[in-house]
């Protein structure tokens, strides 16, 4: 076979389903909003889950609504398993999780179409509750999928909207009878887009991604004492807004100081009674601290919560503080990063080796099996925004080196013989 010949992935067909795929949710600016387990994630779901049946895919669904189509359907052995997710923020894009998931399900019509002869079966997932913006934490399925978190546990998470988890899986039809945790399988490669403007100002098409750094989420309620805006003098406040504004700005003071790749992000605020003329009873918000380095991302940490007592301490208020996530960072499999780099400099590729700033369902793989992930660039690092937006070119490129990857390790007869694998 010449190299015209090799199998090839259709572009027109990709970007077709990711264009129907973005339609659900289509929040009339270009973005997407399926937040996890609502209904449109389930209509997302199911037409996810009918590309896959209408290719001959056996379609598993977990306990936690994870979905896995896996081909030959009759297979039995553990296998080369890619995908991502379909839920998104609210105010999300239509490539985040979302070309992963239908990049793998490409890669599999033109494995079975093509006829190749594989070593090892094939599948494509997609996990339930990836980006955590409905219930926390994010990697929610994978993380139950591959045992960091017991089912029961999970089931019984409260969303920010009140809604429980189990009865929501219920409400949109997606609880299923395979066990949690999952058997692990053989490998797993996930394509996703940066999210971030290192390959665009770069120049490089591909990222051959080298772990996911270090992630803690924590809530912080200041509760303090209400009263009148206009009649309580300065020096008798015990203002729960003071504080929380501080501890934003520390929150950016302490990741400037640092400095890279330390960041720090104060994403949500809630004041209550929130009331132009009223100092508040309670500030509630969010801090997001990311590091690649596990002591580090504790250095930060600390350094927050000496600061919020200090501040406690001096208005007069209480702070408490509560873990919503907590990961450390994680190194992906050398010689699975290896063969990512290699596939894609074979297609003639600019390639750069990266950590992903982003959680993903991949850093959950990781801890039951060789892991890899594939990047392609982000037009102006821009994600979680309706603009985001990543070149076709890219999309094509990146979905290409993926098939690659996944056929190799479904076709050789020892995929891991240059070290790659389990330790």
């Amino acid at each position: 076979m010449t190299d015209t010949d090799a199998p090839a992935i259709s572009w027109p067909r990709l970007e077709a389903r990711l264009a129907e795929l973005a339609r659900i949710g289509d929040t009339g600016d270009g973005g997407c909003s399926r937040l996890a387990l609502t209904d449109a994630d389930r209509e997302g779901r199911d037409l996810v889950v009918s590309w896959m049946r209408e290719l001959g895919l056996r379609v598993d669904v977990d306990g936690i609504g994870n979905v896995v189509g896996t081909w030959p359907a009759d297979a039995t052995e553990a296998p080369v398993l890619t995908g991502s997710h379909i839920d998104t923020v609210r105010t999300g894009g239509r490539y985040d999780g979302n070309l992963g998931v239908l990049a793998g399900l490409e890669a599999v019509e033109t494995i079975i179409t093509s006829g190749l002869e594989l070593a090892r079966p094939v599948a494509v997932a997609f996990f339930t509750g990836e980006e955590g913006s409905r219930f926390a934490p994010d990697m929610f399925g994978s993380l139950v999928y591959v045992g960091g978190l017991p089912l029961e546990e999970a089931l019984d998470t409260v969303a920010v909207d009140g809604a429980v988890v189990g009865d929501e899986l219920e409400r949109i039809g997606y609880v299923g009878p395979l066990p949690c945790p999952a058997r692990p399988p053989a490998a797993f490669v996930e394509l996703h887009i940066e999210q971030g403007p290192v390959l665009e100002a770069e120049g490089d098409t591909i990222g051959a991604v080298t772990g996911v750094q270090g992630i803690s989420w924590q809530e912080v309620t200041v509760t303090g004492q209400s009263n009148h805006a206009g009649t309580t003098p300065m020096d008798h406040r015990h203002d729960p807004a003071y504080v929380a504004a501080a501890l934003a700005v520390f929150v950016r003071e302490l990741a400037d100081e640092a400095g890279p790749p330390q960041v720090a992000t104060v994403g949500r605020v809630e004041l209550h009674p929130n009331l132009v003329n009223v100092v508040p009873a309670r500030a509630t918000f969010t801090v997001d601290l990311r590091h690649t380095d596990d002591d580090a991302l504790r250095a930060a940490e600390e350094a927050f919560a000496a600061r919020a007592d200090a501040l406690a301490a001096t208005e007069g208020v209480t702070v408490e503080r509560r873990s919503l996530a907590r990961f450390a960072p994680v190194e992906f499999d050398a010689g699975m990063v290896d063969r990512v780099e290699r596939t894609a400099r074979a297609r003639g590729h600019s390639v750069r080796r990266m950590p992903s700033g982003a959680g993903h369902d991949a850093q959950m793989l990781a801890r039951v099996c060789p892991t890899a992930m594939v990047f392609t660039p982000s037009v102006d690092g821009i994600s979680h925004n309706p603009d985001e937006h990543t070149l076709p070119a890219d999309l094509e490129a990146g979905a290409g080196v993926l098939f690659d990857v996944l056929v190799q390790l479904a076709t050789e007869d020892d995929p891991w013989s240059d070290g790659a694998g389990p330790a």
